[in-house]
């Protein structure tokens, strides 16, 4: 069985690991950076591809190899590559999965500092009408913050970011002080979120509604403990997916991978 895996997300390393122990495949993973490659070589991966691929050049590699299925694993914000997959999927009448991480369950968690809004630059508005003292986190990476920076001045701005070339060059981009740069190297614990909202002197959190694995309910904890807004951009919702292709833990990967093999 060869599989084409959309990756670059902790969700794909977790794929990757549980379908090389459980069965007989051959497994390309793309991602858009070296350093998600590397973690997708590392969690098992025959192959990996580290750059956005157009859908042509996805196409024809998944004829002229002979791929069986496609499996697609990025962010819940990765909402272009997800509509491309399914299209992709749909013409070539290839088996096709989308995991999609589950909703953050904030049953137990108190909510009152989040508000929620619906994009970047809605965020940005709202935290320039409402928290327009004390700095800015920004948790949600590096492709958004220039939305924000429409209605946010770079010297409130502090975006915790992985320290590869591409997001660095954002950075630049948008003028933003290397000094305000937060290297990033995984979900952050409470305690660490505490640490920076206090070393940074901010007064809100920017992140996505990412799932407890991107590290939600740690930012909202956190930013209870100090009191702080967290503003959250709501999941985009993708009408291209048929829901019986959604799968959102290993056991229903499971489920759906056995009629396949």
């Amino acid at each position: 069985m060869k599989i084409f895996l959309l990756g670059g997300t902790k969700d794909s390393i977790n794929i990757i690991k549980f379908i090389k122990k459980n069965y007989d495949a051959y497994i390309l993973t793309t991602t858009t950076t070296e350093y998600g490659a590397k973690l997708a070589k590392e969690g098992g991966s025959d192959d990996t591809i580290a750059r956005p691929l157009p859908k042509e050049e996805i196409i024809d590699m998944i004829i002229s190899k002979n791929y069986d299925i496609l499996i697609d694993a990025t962010h819940p914000f990765a909402e272009h590559i997800t509509q491309t997959s399914a299209s992709i999927a749909n013409e070539l009448e290839i088996p096709y999965l989308r995991f999609e991480r589950p909703i953050t369950n904030l049953e137990n968690i108190d909510t009152s500092n989040v508000y929620y809004v619906n994009s970047f630059i809605e965020a940005g508005k709202l935290i320039a009408s409402e928290f327009s003292k004390g700095n800015v986190l920004h948790f949600a990476g590096a492709n958004t913050m220039e939305d924000i920076l429409k209605n946010i001045p770079t010297d409130r701005f502090y975006p915790r970011i992985l320290k590869v070339e591409k997001s660095v060059e954002k950075c630049n981009e948008l003028n933003i002080n290397p000094n305000h740069i937060i290297p990033m190297t995984g979900a952050a614990s409470t305690k660490e979120n505490i640490e920076l909202i206090e070393k940074y002197n901010a007064s809100v959190i920017i992140t996505k509604e990412s799932g407890e694995i991107g590290g939600v309910i740690d930012k909202i904890e956190a930013a209870n403990a100090k009191n702080i807004a967290v503003v959250m951009i709501r999941r985009p919702q993708i009408k291209e997916i048929n829901k019986k292709n959604i799968v959102s833990n290993l056991d229903e990967l499971d489920v759906e991978l056995k009629n396949f093999f």
